[in-house]
């Protein structure tokens, strides 16, 4: 049962309550396996997009008994996250007016071992053709690793790019890997590429955030609405759209997502299966750091 379901998510749109519901309700066999088992924070707008939302990780208290969770340490106590495991608990989030489901790279059987590596391209500006050679330069440079990736828009300004790993590779690991990629990758055009996260620090450069692999870090999960006007959603699609610029970061959103579905299925479905270990690419990324000779970067 929604409550509420007239109730307008996003003024500027109209859309409601009861449609967000009904997105993920439709979504849900695409979006479920990218969901299932990962301690989930949930960004909640009790009142839609025009007020003040908040981010909520613990459901300790005054939750249903029924909701999956997971107990995860943290300094001077735990946190007890929400788990999505089925449509019930996907729909129950949607009751709670969450919006976006921001996720850990592994899940609840575990949590010290990711399935997947996140490298999230924000840029400066809309300035969409130059974010997309960014994001086609890091599967290449990724690729020359010897690493498959899979792409996304983040439903905001840029891309996420994604790296299946095979369950054996430390978060910590992982962390330390996808930090020496973005630092070699910045490395090739500081002018066009930053790891500065003040945004006034970057000078109309791409952010290029490798911190959504650290333990407590969180991503916003595949087919997930954004808070945004218009009700863009972080949607899969394909490297050949990237290229084609067919897709920019905002292209898709609840209104066309059900077409889209219809139309590619879930361009996913096999990314677990080709999960892999960082070991052999750590190595490879070691030597091309000692035979290419990086640009300075700008004083």
């Amino acid at each position: 049962m929604i409550t509420h379901p007239d109730k307008v998510m996003f003024p500027a749109d109209g859309i409601t309550k009861g449609q967000l519901a009904a997105y993920y309700e439709a979504i849900a066999p695409v979006m479920l396996p990218h969901l299932r088992g990962r301690p989930l924070t949930m960004e909640r707008y009790p009142a839609g997009i025009g007020a003040k939302g908040f981010w909520q990780k613990d459901v300790s208290r005054g939750f249903p008994s029924w909701l999956q969770r997971v107990e995860v340490p943290k300094k001077d106590g735990v946190v007890h996250h929400p788990i999505v495991t089925d449509l019930r608990s996907l729909l129950w989030v949607a009751n709670q007016n969450t919006i976006t489901h921001h996720v850990w790279t592994s899940r609840a059987a575990d949590l010290n071992h990711p399935d997947v590596c996140v490298f999230d391209l924000d840029p400066s500006d809309d300035n969409v053709a130059d974010v997309r050679a960014a994001a086609i330069g890091m599967r290449d440079l990724l690729a020359e690793l010897g690493v498959p990736s899979w792409v996304k828009t983040t439903g905001s300004k840029g891309f996420h790019i994604v790296v299946p790993l095979d369950g054996k590779t430390t978060m910590g690991a992982a962390a330390r890997f996808a930090g020496a990629v973005g630092s070699f990758f910045i490395s090739l055009a500081p002018d066009r590429l930053t790891d500065e996260f003040s945004k006034i620090d970057r000078h109309g450069r791409i952010y290029v955030d490798t911190g959504r692999n650290g333990y407590h870090s969180t991503f916003a999960a595949a087919y997930t609405v954004r808070a945004r006007p218009g009700a863009p959603v972080s949607a899969p699609c394909t490297w050949e759209e990237i290229e084609s610029g067919a897709v920019g970061p905002r292209s898709f959103t609840l209104l066309n997502m059900a077409e889209r579905i219809a139309t590619t299925g879930d361009l996913w479905s096999d990314m677990a299966r080709r999960g892999r270990g960082l070991t052999k690419a750590t190595t490879k990324l070691q030597t091309l750091r000692e035979t290419r000779s990086p640009k300075p970067r700008p004083g």
